[in-house]
């Protein structure tokens, strides 16, 4: 299976970052292409990979599958081994509400503290509907690590696509000292300790594209 990734800037595009990590955590073989975002021209190269307009897309042959949940699904399903989900029946139902929770929420959060790898960290006045995201996002991983911690270091124990979609979330709460207690930092340092996510970063850091919008 011969797979490429279509991706947007490092620095900013979080969601491409999901099923990246997910796909070097587990050694899958890929073709990268990124995509610079928010340049005249990137929506018409984005749409030539996908009708939705938007990173991450993943290719397989004539396959586009969009939408960093998607994406990770169909790796899941591609690599049983990967085990994406967790196998009980009720922690595999926690871990895919959790991370449909993350996909169709938290808007407040992601508007007001984007993903920036260069930004300083350093606390940014917030108002009460991220404060709101932020207790949320606080309270699940207080109650996946106090069940599951006896498993292993991600928030079930085994790394998952539920840490794929929260590894973008663990950076904010570095990036913008958010972290409040052991067990968000736990699990921050254990995301910011892997491999890939390091890679990552220090790539979007080395990269040359500014938005304004997000350098805040």
């Amino acid at each position: 299976m011969k797979l490429t990734l279509v991706i947007g800037n490092k620095n900013y595009s979080s969601w491409s970052l999901r099923p990246w990590l997910y796909m070097k955590h587990h050694g899958i073989a890929f073709e990268e292409i990124v995509i610079p975002l928010y340049r005249e021209d990137s929506k018409q190269k984005v749409l030539s990979y996908s009708p939705a307009g938007k990173v991450p897309i993943l290719i397989d042959g004539d396959v586009h599958i969009w939408d960093s949940l998607a994406i990770l699904e169909s790796l899941a399903e591609f690599y049983p081994g990967t085990k994406g989900w967790p196998a009980d029946n009720s922690e595999r139902a926690l871990a895919r509400s959790l991370s449909a929770e993350m996909h169709s929420g938290f808007t407040a959060l992601r508007t007001h503290c984007g993903m920036n790898c260069r930004r300083p960290v350093k606390p940014k006045n917030l108002d009460q509907d991220v404060l709101t995201d932020i207790e949320r996002i606080r309270q699940i991983w207080k109650e996946c690590r106090e069940r599951f911690g006896g498993k292993g270091p991600w928030l079930m124990g085994a790394f998952g696509i539920l840490d794929a979609m929260y590894a973008p979330v663990a950076l904010r709460f570095h990036t913008y000292d958010l972290v409040d207690g052991q067990v968000e930092q736990d699990y921050v340092d254990t995301v910011l300790g892997h491999p890939a996510v390091q890679e990552w970063i220090e790539t979007g850091k080395n990269e040359s594209e500014i938005i304004p919008a997000f350098e805040d």
